[in-house]
């Protein structure tokens, strides 16, 4: 490898580094806003289901490329263990009430995960049936 194209892998790295940064800030940006809406208008939801409903808004409506986002939340879902660590820590802090009560907690973990991997499971076939439906009565139209 020679210089020069060391020179112009380094600056396509750099390039490449900062658009994902750039998007990272954009997707926090987005949830920091929607957390502040959530508290100006007193909302019953939180910031994070209001910032998710708007960039899948914004993506459906098009007015954000897929493209636009992809590599920061390719990188945020990447170091997702990192945003783990503090609920860790409070594990070991408090120790006591999780030999008390960590059974129960557990169960209602797993029960609250099985009832949220089933009802997005439904939504989702509801979805893919209702967008099956137009396509076949697009195709049908069309013969």
């Amino acid at each position: 490898m020679t210089l020069s194209e060391g020179k112009v892998r380094l600056k396509s790295g750099a390039k490449r580094a900062s658009q994902t940064l750039l998007q990272a800030a954009a997707i926090c940006l987005l949830a920091w806003l929607a957390h502040a809406l959530v508290l100006y208008f007193a909302l019953p939801v939180p910031g994070g289901v209001v910032g998710l409903g708007v960039l899948l808004a914004l993506l459906s409506l098009k007015w954000v490329p897929e493209k636009a986002l992809q590599a920061g939340a390719a990188w945020l879902l990447g170091d997702l263990l990192l945003f783990f660590i503090p609920p860790v820590i409070s594990v070991i802090q408090y120790e006591a009430m999780i030999e008390q009560y960590g059974a129960r907690m557990l169960g209602f973990l797993v029960a609250g995960s099985v009832t949220v991997l089933l009802g997005t499971g439904w939504v989702v076939d509801k979805a893919f049936k209702f967008e099956r439906g137009l396509h076949l009565a697009r195709a049908g139209g069309r013969l």
